[in-house]
């Protein structure tokens, strides 16, 4: 089957609360199952769908034209699509872009992704915002709304989901720096995205990529500078083992930069907990305050765990001192940490959203240069 004669095939997606949407077929047939989240980026499709902190998520684009730049061999932020399934309203039917080799709908159809088209994605979304995000499942199989919910609510949460596993490298690799190398980074790969590495080896960093099973023997053993923990999918209350490996270093005092799924973890390595939000933040249009330059920037977010640790105050951990030092101006969900030694200095810094963004915006690049100058000791406190 083509995929003009797919564009045909009806398609149903049904929430675990049993509302259902009527569409059709978009990228492969057959049937999936995930958690359904938004995302309120209008670009950057290609960069959203090969994020593997996306991993068992059924994901609805907001903005209403989808595909129009198609699919190129550039722009993948990991080696596949991470998605459990794709939610447009209007794909586009041709694609137009001098980079584009293939239309997205070819490429979900090559990866095996099912997708559905042709729905109201406003209804499907506000009914996310106000219900929450929940489990869904996308068939063009099971076109009963009954048959397929039961087969919803036999699907895994994403509370306590452990995902790590799926998406960490098999084997360490090494990205080289641009340049002479001025400190090397061991990162710890949790669903790392591509640009990651590649911006810090723009600061001149020796980045070793290593799976997250990695322990502190063998992180200390390529005598880093510095420990970086990636975005990735899931539960960060799975993540003990990590935060463990982000407290033994800290101890060792090896200077730390985590984000996303690194941050929460960080959190919990110095002794916050995490929560579920009610619907997350996804898009490359959320706005965040650094606190410790009172700037706003507009960042690129994926995550649907937060750290619950006090805004206004701080708090004194067995590392030094842990603050806040972003905020999401939407609702104030904390964005950032920042611990300090004694002596003023930082020792570690993390962000809950993504400061490499290939897609854009680019506010929060300047993060890569700020953990160089916190490996290099010449950063002071919150400044």
């Amino acid at each position: 089957m083509n995929a003009q004669e797919l564009r045909t095939v009806p398609a149903i997606l049904v929430l675990e609360d049993g509302r259902t949407f009527r569409g059709r077929s978009f990228g492969a047939a057959g049937e999936t199952f995930g958690e359904a989240v938004f995302s309120t980026g209008m670009s950057g499709y290609q960069e959203t769908l090969t994020d593997p902190s996306y991993h068992r998520q059924v994901v609805v684009a907001t903005a209403p034209h989808i595909g129009n730049t198609g699919w190129n061999d550039e722009d993948d932020e990991s080696s596949r699509i991470w998605v459990a399934g794709y939610v447009v309203r209007d794909p586009a039917r041709i694609p137009s872009n001098w980079r584009a080799t293939r239309s997205l709908d070819d490429e979900l159809r090559a990866q095996s992704i099912v997708g559905i088209s042709d729905i109201d994605t406003r209804a499907l979304t506000r009914h996310l915002r106000e219900r929450g995000a929940m489990r869904a499942g996308i068939s063009t199989e099971t076109l009963d709304p009954e048959e397929l919910l039961a087969k919803v609510l036999t699907s895994p949460q994403m509370e306590g989901a452990n995902l790590v596993g799926d998406v960490t490298t098999a084997e360490p690799y090494t990205v080289r720096p641009v340049g002479e190398s001025r400190f090397t980074v061991v990162a710890l790969d949790l669903g790392i995205k591509s640009m990651t590495p590649t911006q810090m080896a723009a600061h001149h960093m020796t980045v070793h990529v290593v799976p997250a099973t990695t322990t502190i023997d063998d992180v200390m053993a390529l005598n880093p500078d510095g420990l970086f923990l990636s975005n990735g999918p899931g539960d960060p209350a799975t993540a003990e083992v990590q935060a463990e490996l982000v407290r033994q270093a800290l101890a060792r005092g090896v200077p730390f930069f985590g984000i996303c799924f690194g941050n929460q973890i960080f959190g919990m390595a110095l002794g916050f907990g995490t929560y579920k939000l009610k619907y997350g933040h996804r898009g490359i249009n959320q706005p965040v305050q650094d606190r410790t330059t009172g700037k706003v920037e507009i960042t690129a977010h994926n995550h649907g765990f937060a750290v619950d640790a006090p805004a206004d105050s701080a708090t004194m951990t067995p590392y030094g001192v842990a603050t806040v030092s972003h905020v999401c101006l939407n609702d104030d969900v904390v964005e950032g940490l920042e611990l300090t030694g004694e002596d003023g200095r930082v020792r570690g810094f993390s962000v809950q959203y993504h400061p490499e963004a290939a897609a854009g915006p680019h506010d929060a690049a300047y993060l890569f240069q700020r953990f160089a100058d916190v490996m290099s000791g010449v950063r002071g406190g919150a400044a």
